[in-house]
């Protein structure tokens, strides 16, 4: 089977055939130009993966500043989890730093809807663009609006 016809037949197949012939430093039977934009494919996803992330921490942000007497213990594990994970994502990729404020404001749009979708507030209850700095919404003490019982009893 053509390099072609396994990479649209059985992706993973491919994944290791080329694995195999890039070891084997067989370049002439390499699918080069499948393989480029799988490489680049995989850079696409690592910056959506940091828009992902920071859509859901945000999202979670709003909803604990603009519905306090919601806040859960779900709520408060959701934002470490999201914060730790994104912390690792760009110490994993430090390349995406200059990418950070695109992402935080591609992600807001997102955000905003997550937390209209699980609140029920109207649009402008919530700011046009994001009110928190990058440095607040990845600082593992900030928890907007009034302070909570729960960040007491649950701490770091």
């Amino acid at each position: 089977m053509s390099a072609l016809n396994l990479y649209e037949a059985d992706f993973y197949a491919w994944t290791q055939k080329q694995a195999t012939l890039l070891r084997s430093q067989q370049w002439s039977h390499i699918d080069l130009p499948n393989l480029i934009e799988e490489l680049e494919s995989l850079g696409r996803q690592q910056r959506q993966e940091l828009r992902n992330r920071l859509s859901v921490l945000i999202g979670h942000l709003l909803k604990w500043e603009y519905q306090p007497q919601h806040r859960s213990r779900s709520w408060l594990a959701t934002i470490r989890v999201q914060r730790r994970d994104t912390l690792r994502l760009l110490k994993d990729n430090p390349s995406l730093q200059p990418y950070l404020d695109d992402a935080q404001q591609e992600a807001y749009e997102n955000a905003k809807d997550l937390a209209m979708g699980e609140t029920d507030l109207p649009e402008q209850t919530f700011p046009v663009e994001c009110s928190y700095h990058l440095s607040e919404i990845l600082d593992s003490h900030f928890y907007p609006g009034e302070p909570s019982e729960l960040v007491l009893t649950h701490p770091r």
